[in-house]
């Protein structure tokens, strides 16, 4: 007697959306403990007054560790299929390529930086929107040339 298994395998565009979401709730949450961020004291909800800094470099608030918490669970959550693993990277992407700009438009001392960045935030969400756009549409490309055959 043969018995059939049905098992699921996560295509890479999966594991990818799941890892990078991971990465974020891990630095959602250290942006909460004190020694991971510097000036801890000093973290505000919102708003360029917040001098605490992730691992002493990247500027954080409560609202900043907040979104980064809110990116983990969505990567989580859509790397369960290929199509919403492909769409939460190559969209979360978009919204770092959108960060990225507003942080080099804005004054870093005014009330418009309500998030707050600072220039080294600036380049990580560059590199996170290549990074994470890349990762999706090539993930995705090899997907498609894989199931094709």
């Amino acid at each position: 007697m043969t018995t059939s298994r049905t098992t699921s395998t996560k295509q890479p565009v999966q594991l990818a959306a799941t890892v990078v979401g991971a990465v974020f709730l891990l630095v959602g949450i250290l942006g909460f403990i004190p020694g991971a961020t510097t000036n801890y004291d000093q973290l505000t909800f919102a708003g360029h007054h917040s001098e605490a800094a992730l691992l002493g470099v990247f500027a954080v608030s409560v609202l900043h560790n907040l979104v980064h918490l809110a990116f983990g669970v969505a990567g989580l959550a859509l790397g369960r299929t290929a199509s919403s693993a492909r769409s939460y990277l190559i969209g979360g992407g978009v919204v770092y390529l959108v960060l990225w700009l507003y942080g080099i438009v804005i004054d870093h001392d005014s009330a418009a930086n309500f998030v707050p960045v600072n220039t080294a935030d600036n380049w990580l969400h560059l590199g996170l929107a290549i990074g994470m756009i890349g990762l999706g549409v090539a993930l995705s490309r090899n997907r498609s040339a894989t199931s094709s055959r």
